[in-house]
This record gives structure tokens, sequence and C-alpha cells, in this order.
């Protein structure tokens, strides 16, 4: 029999869900700060990124990689209401791509900072990944994406 909840327990449940200020979040901006990067959060942005930093014209988006349904580990599909999540996820995924599409557009540079590069056994070292946001921060490029060792 699979579980049925109804909307307002479902809606309890979810509100636990942190959108903002996620533990993986405070790591890479403490860590930039550190370096002497200094950032906006929650830029008025396509797809609302986690940090901009102006003064390179980029931003920063830290994932969750269930949220987000990365290729990785720490990601498995739900078998409770398997039609929900798929399309929940696949919208999830559209929506970043159509959000990078519109900063690179627009001039902005886009990191991505994958859940796993932070936890899990395929996780880097904290230093490896501020040294390849702050390498590309300051040498340019449009794309950056960091995730867990394959």
């Amino acid at each position: 029999m699979a579980d049925v909840v109804d909307p307002a327990t479902r809606s309890r449940m979810m509100s636990g869900i942190r959108g903002k200020n996620t533990k993986p979040e405070l790591i890479i901006r403490k860590a930039l700060h550190a370096r002497g990067f200094r950032y906006r959060l929650h830029c008025d942005l396509p797809g609302k990124p986690d940090i901009c930093l102006p003064k390179h014209r980029a931003v920063i988006f830290v994932h969750g990689c269930f949220w987000h349904g990365h290729d990785c580990h720490l990601f498995k599909w739900p078998n409770s209401r398997p039609e929900f999540w798929r399309r929940k996820i696949e919208r999830n995924r559209e929506v970043d791509g159509e959000a990078a599409e519109l900063l690179l557009a627009t001039g902005w540079r886009v990191a991505t900072i994958w859940e796993c590069a932070l936890k899990g056994r395929t996780r880097r070292s904290l230093d490896e990944v501020i040294n390849q946001c702050a390498d590309w921060l300051l040498t340019g490029g449009s794309r950056l994406t960091i995730s867990g060792r394959k």
C-alpha cells in the first residue's frame, strides 16, 4: 500500500527543508570570504543564484544532488510517488538550464558546485573546491562545474 500524505502534512514536512542558507552554501561562503572574495546573497537574477560576485560578473549555484537530479551516489529516485518526483526533478533540471543560459546571455559567468563535492564518499577537500572557484573567478571562463570525484 502506498503512503498517502494529505497536502497539509506534506506542506509541514517540506517546510523543514531549507531553500537558502544550507550547510553547503555556508561552507562555500565562509571559505570564499576567508580568501578575500566579497559577494552578495540571493541576487535578483535568473535562477536566484546562491552567491553573486558582481565584481567578477559571476554567480555560484550550490546544488543539492537530490533536488537537482545529479548523477552521483547521493541521488536516488524515490520509490514513493515516482511520477511526481520525476516531474519535479526534471522540471528543476530544466529551470537550472534555462537560468544558466539566461545568465550567460547577459554576460554573467556561472559556476555550479554540487553537494557531492562537499560530502559523501566522492567528496573533494574544501581547499580543492575553493581553489578551483578562486582560479575560475580570477582567470575567467564562462562556466565551472565542481562535483565529487568519479
